[in-house]
């Protein structure tokens, strides 16, 4: 393994600015979700959830979001990571292992910073199906999810795994607002602050051998 050095085509420079892009979009949502500017938005969505919730539909629906809420909760990505980074050690890729463990390690606390600078109550449109404690701007699942499926992505290294990537990201995104426990504008902020964060860790994303 190599790593990759400021000269290849995605550099540090590119890396940052992609995440002080994704920073000032999160910040430009907060003020205008501050404002109400996304209100009809926010409950719209999140009201047409309930609908689904409240027919026929809504207890196959409710198991589906539950399902993808605990995959991409912290125990579940921790339990992802735990395997993935042992795969990677058993394969020598030590290198890549380090790289996905820090970029997660870094990502999160990101956002937990973040949080708690922006301290959004969660929303009380809907009756919560899920148990929270922490703050509702940015969310977690949706920035946590976006950097793990889209670092395995960039680690497998094939389309098909960005296909699953975008899948499960936006699934366990619904998921949170489909659960009552986050504005779909708070999922937004998550999936920008995860990308950003993600394409600047990028720089470093350890090369394989004849790239």
């Amino acid at each position: 393994m190599v790593v990759r050095s400021i000269s290849d085509r995605w550099t540090v420079g590119k890396g940052a600015g992609a995440l002080v892009l994704a920073l000032l979009c999160v910040l430009g949502i907060a003020a205008i979700q501050q404002a109400g500017w996304l209100d009809r938005l926010n409950t719209g969505l999140m009201g047409a959830a309930g609908d689904v919730r409240d027919s026929a539909w809504g207890g196959p629906s409710i198991a589906l979001m539950r399902l993808a809420t605990a995959i991409g909760d912290t125990i579940g990505r921790i339990a992802i990571l735990a395997v993935v980074f042992s795969l990677l050690l058993w394969r020598g890729r030590r290198a890549d292992a380090r790289w996905l463990a820090l970029m997660m390690a870094g990502g999160t606390a990101l956002n937990l910073i973040l949080k708690q600078i922006f301290s959004a109550p969660r929303p009380d449109l809907l009756p919560h199906l899920d148990i929270v404690h922490s703050y509702s701007f940015p969310s977690g699942h949706a920035a946590g999810n976006m950097m793990l499926f889209g670092a395995l992505a960039m680690l497998a290294g094939r389309p098909v795994f960005y296909w699953i990537a975008a899948i499960m990201t936006a699934l366990i995104g619904v998921s949170r607002v489909w659960l009552g426990v986050h504005w779909p504008s708070d999922v937004m902020a998550g999936w920008i602050l995860g990308l950003g964060w993600l394409l600047l860790c990028r720089v470093w994303l350890p090369a394989r051998r004849g790239q």
